[in-house]
């Protein structure tokens, strides 16, 4: 898993209209990348409107906000119409860019193990550096958490 102040894994991802997205190429911005395990499941989705809820926040710190998750683009395309969510989906179907951050492995729920995404976010830096790592989120308050972070990393640089 990437550390603050290590350099953020590059990766380059199709969202849910074919389009791609790829990290360096929001060198001189921040962008929160965060990983959450489906969609329009109860905990993802209120993940996904907190962000949607205080996006014009993010948009106005000049911020992107990028959640993958392993589904589709049709599912996600699905998923921003149901719940109108304005951020990047893109798709992380064969877990590649989950691994590479750490954000996928054994998990337990209901007393069942198994793999898949470890609810893990990512703050990368205008100079693509992450400048802030989340684990164990709570998907109701990891918006505001985002944007006290985001504030925090965008005073530091002055």
């Amino acid at each position: 898993m990437p550390k603050v102040g290590e350099l953020a894994p590059d990766f380059e991802l199709l969202d849910d209209a074919g389009r791609p997205h790829r990290l360096s190429e929001r060198r001189g911005h921040f962008t929160v990348v965060y990983f959450y395990p489906a969609d329009d499941t109860p905990g993802c989705t209120k993940e996904a409107c907190s962000f949607r809820d205080n996006n014009a926040e993010f948009t106005d710190a000049d911020t992107e906000v990028w959640g993958l998750s392993p589904q589709g683009p049709a599912s996600k395309a699905a998923f921003r119409a149901k719940y109108g969510l304005p951020f990047t989906l893109p798709a992380d179907e064969n877990h590649a860019v989950a691994d590479l951050y750490g954000a996928w492995g054994e998990k337990v729920s209901y007393g069942k193990t198994s793999l898949g995404i470890l609810r893990t976010s990512f703050l990368v830096g205008p100079d693509g550096y992450i400048a802030h790592v989340w684990t164990h989120v709570k998907p109701e308050d990891h918006a505001i958490e985002g944007l006290k972070a985001l504030h925090q990393a965008r005073s530091a640089r002055g």
